[in-house]
């Protein structure tokens, strides 16, 4: 054999190997999505430092990083203002970016229903749903009402004997007791609300008898619930949530035909990402939600898992947003 001859029975050997190795599923990538980050990404928080969206962006990106997940560096950015409008025009600024994703939650869609913003929240791109949250109706622990049934009599009889702390008029609260208001045969637009500019805010005035009853999540109500000051009377949610949360019943539970609205969060990206985009991010935070930071952080704030893929988290949004411009138009707040 020739050397020219050695040299091409090599190349079609090198070529033979390459293909068995393909055919028996030896990435090229990992992930296998064809695409991988190539330098820093952004991990964009829509509200400032300290709450619970900061947190959990933060934990996805401590995960990321341990776990060799993205090998490139990940930040944490906060961008809030604008009622979280800010972050989404940050995100469109870098067009078709795949080292950009945005923690969202239903203000694209309020945003847009009231008028804040013309964008639509399919002007994102889906990741993937990482949690939702329950909302809780709470009241002072020595309040007479003690149920559901309690507060919706007290409604009934006078609508302005019960006032409402929440912390925005239109927000993901607002709509959860609309939900629940409208289902139990009241008007939702006679609703007494009182806005605070935090939960900590609301629990003080509520804790001291200042205001009858808030709307939060479950999450920043129940230490106080454990401490005995507090007392929660339903949560918005399909089904009980487990942990110190599990005599706390669901409104269904007590006779009132609503889920409410979900508080969820996910993960997007900007229009334009192509398929290997998406799969590499749905796959890297797929593995992230099953590490044990994830976990002990749901656990420590009475939340349950609900992972969603790109596909399943766009159907879930077209139904979240459905139900969301169904109670705002209830409560009048349709722009």
């Amino acid at each position: 054999m020739s050397a020219k001859e050695r040299l091409a029975w090599a190349a079609r050997l090198s070529a033979a190997c390459a293909a068995l190795l393909v055919a028996l599923g030896a990435p090229a990538a990992w992930g296998q999505s064809g695409w991988r980050p190539e330098r820093l990404v952004e991990l964009i928080v829509p509200t400032g430092p300290g709450a619970n969206n900061d947190r959990m962006v933060r934990i996805v990106q401590k995960v990321l990083q341990d776990q060799k997940l993205v090998t490139t560096p990940v930040a944490a950015i906060n961008k809030p203002g604008g009622n979280q409008y800010l972050a989404v025009v940050y995100l469109g600024q870098r067009g078709a970016d795949p080292h950009s994703l945005l923690l969202t939650n239903p203000t694209i869609f309020t945003n847009e229903l009231t008028g804040v913003t013309q964008q639509h929240y399919t002007s994102l791109t889906p990741i993937a749903l990482l949690l939702v949250e329950s909302n809780a109706i709470t009241v002072k622990a020595d309040s007479p009402m003690t149920n559901m049934r309690d507060l919706m009599d007290r409604l009934k009889a006078d609508p302005d004997s019960v006032s409402f702390a929440m912390p925005s008029r239109g927000g993901v609260t607002h709509l959860a007791l609309g939900a629940a208001v409208k289902a139990g045969g009241l008007d939702p637009k006679k609703l007494k609300v009182v806005v605070f500019k935090a939960s900590g805010e609301s629990i003080t005035a509520v804790a001291g008898g200042h205001v009858h009853a808030m709307v939060s999540s479950l999450a920043s109500v129940m230490p106080h619930v454990k401490a005995g000051s507090l007392r929660v009377l339903a949560i918005a949610a399909r089904e009980r949530r487990g942990g110190a949360a599990a005599n706390v019943p669901t409104l269904r539970e007590q006779g009132i035909a609503t889920d409410g609205v979900a508080a969820w969060r996910g993960m997007s990206g900007p229009k334009g990402l192509s398929p290997a985009h998406v799969t590499f991010w749905e796959d890297a935070l797929a593995k992230a939600v099953e590490s044990g930071e994830w976990k002990s952080f749901l656990e420590e704030n009475d939340l349950s898992p609900q992972f969603l893929r790109s596909r399943e988290f766009a159907k879930y949004l077209e139904g979240e947003y459905a139900t969301t411009k169904a109670v705002m138009t209830d409560l009048g707040l349709l722009k």
